[in-house]
């Protein structure tokens, strides 16, 4: 009977790892903590992240923009190139977020343990969650940045809407980092992570608008891209390359801010089981 009452009280006090999150400001001194890390090894980052999606611009954008010429978007001609540099630039935001939400943040949860020697300070699992997700934001507009100023440069596009744009690329790497979050607290080693860019996110890429338009999909396979995180981003930030305003732009907004809100949940949640929070 005291054995089964003791049960009771403990399942009874144990809080519910679906909790509402817990933020402070606690959450800057783990940012600042990576940041000061991160500058030790900041330019070889940099150029990584940066020479994958230059890569694909000059050889998609000058190579096959020379066979393609002109796309039509929402009725409007514009070069290939510029097509492609819109597109790249939020994959780009994609992949170097989920990289660092990933590879890293696994790094120092699992394999450093670093995340254990914060909690010993008075600096909660929810606050260090937090600064992962924002740290590995700011490493995707970082990433962005460089690439958007070698854009200019190249002469792509000197729309003055392209200072909207960063700001949604702040959004979508928000958004990218959230959702690799969950993987993180997921993973049993890195080799977990195969499965999330190989089913997930290599896909998406190519069913998003990035290298070519939706029209192109077949019409079953295009109402599922039109709800993909990148679909979204792609069109918020394509119009503004051109120099319009993205139609519609409430909603690809609230579908990236519910991509967002929703996976940073999750991704707490389950970070707290882990860690039996």
């Amino acid at each position: 009977m005291n054995t089964t009452t003791a049960t009771t009280t403990t399942n009874a006090t144990t809080p519910s790892p679906w909790r509402a999150p817990e933020i402070s400001l606690r959450w800057w001194p783990v940012f600042l903590r990576n940041l000061l890390v991160w500058r030790k090894l900041a330019i070889p980052s940099l150029i990584g992240n940066i020479a994958e999606p230059l890569i694909w611009l000059v050889a998609f954008g000058y190579g096959m923009g020379a066979l393609v010429g002109q796309v039509a978007v929402d009725g409007v001609k514009v070069p290939y190139i510029l097509f492609l540099a819109s597109g790249s630039i939020c994959m780009s935001a994609m992949n170097a977020a989920s990289f660092e939400a990933l590879y890293s943040a696994f790094s120092r949860m699992h394999v450093q343990k670093t995340w254990d020697g914060i909690m010993n300070a008075p600096v909660g699992l929810d606050d260090i969650v937090m600064a992962e997700m924002l740290w590995a934001a700011f490493k995707s507009i970082f990433t962005v940045t460089a690439i958007l100023f070698v854009m200019l440069g190249l002469g792509i596009s000197h729309s003055p809407k392209l200072i909207v744009a960063w700001l949604v690329l702040i959004g979508a790497g928000i958004t990218f980092s959230s959702i690799a979050l969950i993987f993180n607290a997921l993973a049993k080693g890195y080799d977990f992570f195969t499965y999330y860019f190989t089913l997930f996110m290599t896909p998406m890429m190519f069913m998003s608008g990035v290298f070519f338009p939706l029209e192109q999909l077949p019409s079953a396979v295009k109402a599922v891209a039109a709800w993909l995180p990148l679909t979204n981003a792609v069109a918020l930030v394509r119009p503004l390359f051109m120099d319009q305003w993205p139609a519609d732009w409430w909603l690809h907004a609230g579908v990236l801010a519910v991509y967002a809100v929703v996976a940073f949940w999750i991704a707490l949640a389950l970070t707290r089981k882990r860690f039996k929070a």
